[in-house]
């Protein structure tokens, strides 16, 4: 009967939001929700506080959010009658306190379709990004908390494959319900792939595991993980963030996965729409994320129109949902020739236009994850190398300093651009650790 999953935003009581915004406060879903008609309610889901975007206080001012009770929501997560979606999603639109029902697709790691071997290594990509000159500045990555919401990490084949010391902090790591396993001891997969690239630009920052991409439905594959799941982790690293002094604040988020097809979600247009709404819940809460001092990477995706994944069912645009946030890094992909990977998603962007931001580097021979010739591939590379640069200028430069999208205006603006400027194909250009480096060590000298 029930097969697919959504989610139901409510505005219950005051006194039940106040509790699910305090994460140490246990709520059930069913306090929240009540017996909603036409869904069977997801009890192993804790209800999740979800922030209301406010006005500016000017017309240029940044986009503000709110976790006042009186104007936050909570979200819980259940399964409709797939035969019956637009009665079930009318029956819950209909229902009190609800206030919107939305799409929670599938999302999935993005590997690359190809099959040609690594171009350089993962000491070629450290000579790129200027690692000794990074190094040199004190900008190694030392006490900023990196999160990799992927497939879990394990710490013990990085540190194996690098060497030196890899960091994780069981502390503020995070698992789904239902996932169980210690934050860097997961089994060896595309997390642990991440986490090493992530680490060659901030070989010392302190990473954090969320594997929101070992969340299971039945039925689903093996690499496969529910969007809901990314929404709570979000929720957990909103509190990493507030519990940091505002004068050291930093957090940098590595989230090398997306929606490959519109079948996963409601149609473009439907209210509860994932890939082109900036309302879904999903989208709001990365917002308000960024807005509180985190820097966000996303993966551009791997269905470029050369090589596309096999996967790929959208026929244009196949940036969407928090890939293509106005308040993200999107990450497209460029060899360590400087050339652009065949499998990298091309823009415009479904949420913003000028989609992917920026390119970084991928298809080298690194972590060894898949095998000891296989490189580190797809934008799923591309995303933590250019992280860990961003963790790397985190070291000194706190976001309070310098607000994400000030950095991300300073990525953009020091990139290497290719003829013609701006392009779908390269964004604003390949990062450039060392024009970044001068730009910053220029602001510094005249403040």
């Amino acid at each position: 009967m029930a097969d697919m999953r959504v989610l139901i935003q409510l505005r219950p009581s005051v006194d039940l939001i106040t509790a699910v915004a305090d994460r140490a406060v246990p709520v059930a879903s069913a306090d929240v929700a009540g017996h909603l008609p036409g869904i069977v309610l997801d009890h192993s889901y804790a209800p999740v506080a979800v922030p209301k975007s406010v006005p500016r206080v000017s017309d240029t001012g940044p986009l503000r959010y709110s976790l006042d009770p009186a104007d936050a929501s909570v979200l819980v997560r259940g399964e409709i009658d797939d035969d019956g979606i637009a009665h079930s999603v009318s029956q819950l639109s209909a229902a009190r306190g609800v206030t919107g029902v939305f799409a929670d697709p599938v999302v999935q790691t993005n590997l690359t379709c190809g099959d040609t071997p690594a171009v350089g290594n993962w000491h070629d990509v450290e000579t790129l990004l200027h690692h000794g000159d990074l190094a040199a500045a004190g900008l190694d990555g030392t006490s900023v908390a990196l999160a990799i919401v992927d497939t879990g990490i394990n710490a013990a084949k990085v540190k194996q494959v690098r060497g030196g010391q890899v960091t994780i902090d069981k502390a503020r790591s995070w698992n789904p319900a239902g996932v169980t396993g210690t934050a860097g001891e997961f089994p060896v997969d595309h997390g642990s792939m991440c986490a090493f690239d992530a680490l060659i630009a901030a070989p010392k920052a302190t990473l954090l595991d969320l594997p929101v991409l070992q969340s299971k439905r039945q039925g689903g594959t093996v690499m496969e993980g529910l969007l809901s799941d990314a929404l709570a982790g979000y929720a957990h690293l909103r509190t990493v963030l507030t519990d940091q002094p505002a004068a050291s604040r930093a957090l940098v988020i590595s989230n090398s996965w997306g929606s490959f097809s519109p079948s996963w979600d409601f149609p473009v247009g439907q209210p509860g729409n994932y890939s082109d709404n900036p309302s879904h819940p999903f989208n709001v809460i990365v917002g308000s994320l960024e807005a509180a001092g985190a820097d966000i990477l996303f993966a551009a995706g791997n269905c470029g129109r050369e090589c596309p994944d096999g996967r790929c069912a959208y026929t244009d645009k196949p940036i969407g949902g928090a890939n293509s946030h106005p308040s993200v890094l999107s990450i497209a992909g460029v060899d360590t020739k400087g050339q652009r990977v065949g499998y990298s998603s091309q823009g415009p962007g479904r949420l913003t236009d000028r989609k992917p931001d920026i390119c970084s580097y991928t298809h080298f021979l690194g972590s060894t994850v898949f095998g000891a010739t296989e490189p580190d591939t797809g934008t799923s590379a591309a995303t933590p190398v250019a992280a860990g640069l961003v963790t790397a200028i985190r070291t000194r430069w706190s976001a309070t300093e310098l607000p994400p999208a000030q950095l991300r205006a300073l990525l953009q603006r020091t990139a290497i651009a290719q003829a013609g400027g701006y392009n779908y194909d390269y964004g604003y250009g390949v990062a450039d650790a060392a024009a970044i480096l001068a730009e910053l060590n220029r602001t510094a000298a005249r403040a």
